[in-house]
């Protein structure tokens, strides 16, 4: 049988969970749990607790992926990436991680990481400026 094939930029609301479903059993049953697990430090505005910023990350196999990193232009230069990188580097090693990724356009974050430990693994080139995108990743200490 041939598939039907569907271009599309406004998929059915369940589309992404019936591709993920069988995706997911097919890597449970070569390599075990591959749910992740997420992790959020939230920043929040003090007087108003609305939500300003902060870290997203997910913790898979052995490693902690950070997918959102933002710290308000207002509090940079302040510590507060910093901790928010700190924190999450504790949490992954709580949680067993031996490492922790990451990726960032050039016009992004790349000293900062960098200045954490963090080490290119990998280059995607194209136009600028947005181009290159980096992926950083830190081997994490477990010992202490």
């Amino acid at each position: 049988m041939e598939p039907k094939y569907q271009l599309t930029d406004n998929p059915p609301p369940d589309a992404f969970q019936k591709m993920w479903a069988p995706l997911l059993k097919f890597n449970e049953d070569a390599v075990g749990n591959a749910i992740a697990c997420t992790l959020a430090i939230l920043l929040k505005e003090p007087k108003t607790d609305d939500l300003i910023g902060g870290l997203w990350a997910r913790s898979l196999w052995g490693s902690l992926y950070i997918d959102i990193m933002f710290v308000p232009e207002t509090l940079r230069g302040k510590g507060v990436g910093t901790s928010l990188l700190r924190q999450a580097e504790q949490e992954a090693i709580r949680r067993g991680c031996g490492t922790m990724w990451t990726e960032t356009y050039a016009f992004q974050a790349r000293p900062f990481y960098e200045k954490f430990g963090f080490m290119i693994f990998g280059r995607l080139d194209g136009p600028a400026p947005i181009f290159p995108r980096f992926f950083l990743k830190k081997t994490l200490d477990n010992l202490g």
